[in-house]
């Protein structure tokens, strides 16, 4: 090999190395969240609190599926409501209707963790509506929700930070 060969090899190596690195941190899947999105949000849909019309609680006292016809988009989610009257009272206060701590149980906000509640586990006190992950959390909310709604706005601001923008 003869001495001006030599540079080039070594350049092909380190432009080989360079390229192989690029290619590995561009292939590599994004970091995730440690925990989930401000809203719970059903991840395969975007819709939140899984398609349940978060208006019907109020007025039928019961989880009632929205419809696709009456969607609207607000806070990062997608939301359905089983009529046009309901999508216009969520719009007119969406934070009337919207699930308190964004659909985390608050049980487990107060323990300083993020845990989705379930449409079908809710309890709606001091007009506000609540979501929970077990029918046992569901309880223990229930026999004091005053300590537990407290409880839960001491660690929701630093619950919140935890999540997804």
């Amino acid at each position: 090999m003869t001495a001006a060969g030599q540079p080039r090899k070594s350049f092909v190596a380190v432009l080989a190395v360079v390229l192989s690195l690029v290619l590995a941190v561009w292939a590599s899947p994004a970091p995730r969240a440690a925990t989930t999105e401000r809203v719970v949000t059903d991840p395969q849909t975007g819709l939140a609190i899984f398609g349940i019309d978060p208006v019907a609680y109020f007025t039928r006292q019961e989880p009632t599926a929205g419809r696709e016809d009456h969607e609207l988009r607000y806070a990062g989610a997608i939301w359905r409501f089983e009529n046009e009257g309901n999508r216009q009272a969520f719009r007119n206060d969406p934070l009337v209707y919207m699930p308190r701590f964004g659909g985390y149980d608050p049980i487990n906000v107060a323990r300083g963790v993020a845990t989705a509640g379930y449409p079908e586990l809710w309890v709606v006190t001091q007009n506000r509506l609540y979501l929970f992950y077990t029918a046992q959390a569901r309880r223990v909310f229930i026999a004091n929700p005053a300590a537990a709604i407290a409880a839960a706005e001491a660690h929701w601001q630093k619950v919140e930070k935890g999540l997804v923008e």
